[in-house]
């Protein structure tokens, strides 16, 4: 993990962290904003409000497929994603039994396509409810992109639709003329 207490402050006096896809970010320090943008990924939002310390992950797909074994592919899946980010939250001082969480993300961005955004949303509340950890907000699914913001030693997440658009219904291509051939007793078309 990169250290925070080193990026320059914006002038709110916050310092915002980027979380691109595969990555999970941990901080303590209350001037700290988590930051990243989604589709149909999810990013959960964990803290502990008695060790004031939290986090974000941002992750790709829920689980990996059998036989994948390459950790830089493990980044960008769900069961490794949320391990990650719990580890290194107990590891700055939070308690599993205390965690919160806010899980983000999910959309369906592509009509005609699996819903990769409602597989990985299943996977996250299903996660966080094996894990027995609280699951206190979402804003997941709909066809919008999202930001998130969050405050991770106060657990405040603020949710924007990035963009928005109206289910498309799937275009179909006007059917080509029928032209019959006579041949014998028999038409072909």
């Amino acid at each position: 993990m990169t250290p925070l207490s080193n990026l320059p402050r914006a002038s709110d006096g916050l310092r915002r962290i980027n979380i691109l896809q595969g990555e999970t970010k941990v901080s303590d320090d209350a001037g700290v904003v988590l930051t990243t943008v989604l589709g149909s990924c999810i990013s959960a939002c964990l803290y502990d409000p008695i060790a004031k310390v939290g986090g974000l992950n941002h992750f790709l797909l829920a689980e990996p497929g059998s036989g994948e074994t390459d950790v830089r592919s493990l980044q960008r899946y769900g069961v490794y994603a949320m391990e990650v980010l719990i580890n290194a939250m107990m590891s700055m001082g939070a308690t599993r039994s205390n965690l919160k969480a806010r899980i983000y993300g999910g959309a369906s961005l592509r009509d005609g396509f699996r819903d990769i955004g409602a597989t990985n949303a299943l996977f996250a509340r299903r996660f966080l409810r094996d894990e027995r950890i609280a699951l206190v907000g979402e804003d997941v699914g709909g066809h919008g992109a999202r930001r998130i913001e969050f405050r991770p030693t106060l657990g405040l997440a603020r949710c924007r639709i990035a963009t928005d658009r109206p289910v498309e219904k799937p275009r179909v291509a006007a059917p080509a003329p029928v032209i019959a051939e006579a041949v014998g007793d028999v038409e072909f078309f």
